[in-house]
C-alpha cells in the first residue's frame, strides 16, 4: 500500500493487466495440454483459446489506456511506473510461453521469443542490479514501441492460432497464409528491436558507472 494521493485507476487497469496476463497465459497451456493434471474435451479447446484472446486484447488496452489516464487525471505515481513495466513483461512473456505451449509440435516461435524473453530478463536483471547504485534507467521512447510492436505481433499470432476457433476457416480461408506470415514478420522484428533498446540500456548503465 503506497501513500501516494493520486487517482488509484490508473494503477487498477495496470493491475488488472497484470492479473489477465495470468489467467490468459493459464487458459493457452490448458488448450495446449501443458498443464499437469489437468485436461480438457477436445470441444472445449476452442472455448479456451478464444477466452485467451479476448483477455489478450482487453489487457492489451490497458497499456494505452493506463497511460493516457494517469497523465489526463495529473495521477502519475510511482507505484504505478513500478507496476506498468511489470504487468507488460508478465502480459508479454506469458503469450510467449503460452504461444510455445500451443504450438509445440512446431519449433517456428522458438528463437524469436527466446530472443525477447532473454532480453526482458536481461533488462530487468540489469534494473535491479544497478538500483543500489542510485543508477536510474527511464524508459525510452523507443522501448516503449517495442512493447507495443510486440503486442501487435503476439496478439496477431495468437489470432493465427485461434484462426479455427473464431470460424475464419470458413469465411477467411485464403487469409491464414499472408496474416500468418506478416505476424511471424513483425515477431521478428520486434525481437530484433528488443535486442536494440535492451543493448542501449546496458551502454547508457557502463557509461553511468
Amino acid at each position: 500500500m503506497t501513500h501516494e494521493n493520486v487517482n488509484p485507476i490508473p494503477n487498477i487497469l495496470t493491475s488488472l493487466r497484470l492479473l489477465l496476463g495470468i489467467v490468459m497465459f493459464l487458459l493457452m497451456a490448458i488448450s495446449g495440454d501443458a498443464v499437469p493434471l489437468i485436461s480438457v474435451m477436445p470441444d472445449m479447446i476452442f472455448g479456451l483459446q478464444r477466452w485467451a484472446f479476448v483477455l489478450f486484447v482487453i489487457a492489451a488496452s490497458t497499456d494505452f489506456l493506463d497511460g493516457y489516464l494517469a497523465r489526463r487525471l495529473n495521477a502519475v505515481s510511482k507505484w504505478g511506473s513500478i507496476l506498468d513495466p511489470i504487468a507488460d513483461k508478465i502480459l508479454v512473456c506469458g503469450t510467449i510461453l503460452g504461444l510455445f505451449a500451443m504450438h509445440k509440435g512446431d519449433p517456428i516461435f522458438v528463437l524469436p521469443g527466446a530472443i525477447i524473453l532473454f532480453r526482458e530478463f536481461a533488462v530487468s536483471s540489469l534494473r535491479e542490479s544497478v538500483a543500489g547504485r542510485g543508477i536510474t534507467l527511464p524508459v525510452t521512447l523507443l522501448s516503449k514501441w517495442k512493447t507495443t510492436l510486440q503486442m501487435v505481433a503476439l496478439g496477431a499470432l495468437l489470432l493465427t492460432e485461434s484462426w479455427a476457433a473464431f470460424k475464419l476457416t470458413d469465411v477467411m480461408p485464403l487469409w491464414y497464409d499472408p496474416f500468418f506470415v506478416s505476424a511471424y514478420i513483425a515477431l521478428w522484428l520486434a525481437a530484433v528491436v528488443s535486442v536494440w533498446t535492451g543493448a542501449a540500456y546496458f551502454i547508457g548503465t557502463k557509461h553511468q558507472l
